[in-house]
């Protein structure tokens, strides 16, 4: 990728946001509000501020909502925002195949827009090419809902406690690299996260760059919450930007 022309940005925008309440009940989930911004400003930001320039939204839901965002904000110098209508109720894998001629023949960033990370994406790039295969995916360790007990392994003492530990397992977090080869494992009716990327595992052309910082997908209600929170007292690790 070179900073001459950085490559295509794809953002998935089609969610509904129907497990999230106030905002989610009238806006597309993308358009849900952090700091007083969508999160889908969140996401662009992130990849604006490490040089990518060009965003290609696959909009669904409520789609000319986000369409009207688009239109109306002031990006950054050189930023290109283009919204395409993948469909109302077109699964993720489905969105990325119908945009195959935005991109054209070329490897591309693809992530969601309700997910936000202090990651580098000069790293993950380099990874990609390192590697040499179709696909790269950031994994990530969330951490737990709850505090768990350390216990004695042979009669039960409970040790101590931690509070949210970080999961032992690694988890989809949705920044992924793309070669054009993807499309090849896409249907207008496959869902990202199981026909393409377990065949594109099967066929070992998928890794994960494992990230280690923050990380935080804006799935319910409970977690608007937190990212807002955490934005207003001034620590959010995802903005790597100056305002």
């Amino acid at each position: 990728m070179s900073a001459a022309s950085p490559a295509p940005v794809v953002i998935l925008c089609g969610g509904r946001g129907t497990r999230l309440q106030g905002q989610g009940q009238t806006l597309p989930k993308p358009l849900v509000e952090i700091g007083g911004r969508p999160i889908l400003w969140h996401v662009i930001q992130i990849y604006a501020v490490q040089g990518l320039r060009r965003f290609v939204l696959c909009t669904g839901h409520r789609r000319e909502l986000i369409e009207q965002f688009v239109q109306a904000q002031s990006w950054p110098a050189g930023v290109e925002v283009e919204c395409v209508d993948t469909g109302s109720d077109t699964p993720t894998g489905g969105r990325i195949k119908r945009i195959h001629e935005r991109v054209g023949d070329r490897g591309f960033h693809a992530t969601y827009a309700d997910g936000v990370a202090d990651i580098d994406l000069a790293d993950l790039s380099s990874y990609h090419r390192q590697h040499g295969d179709l696909a790269t995916m950031t994994v990530v360790r969330p951490a737990l809902s709850f505090g768990v007990a350390e216990l004695d392994g042979h009669d039960g003492r409970v040790l101590g406690f931690h509070e949210k530990p970080p999961s032992e397992h690694w988890i989809n977090g949705g920044f992924f690299y793309f070669e054009p080869g993807v499309f090849d494992y896409l249907t207008d009716s496959s869902v990202l996260e199981r026909e393409p990327l377990e065949g594109l595992a099967e066929d070992h052309q998928l890794r994960a760059f494992r990230h280690t910082g923050f990380w935080k997908c804006m799935d319910t209600y409970k977690d608007a919450t937190e990212l807002n929170d955490l934005w207003r007292v001034g620590k959010a690790p995802w903005r790597l930007w100056d305002e």
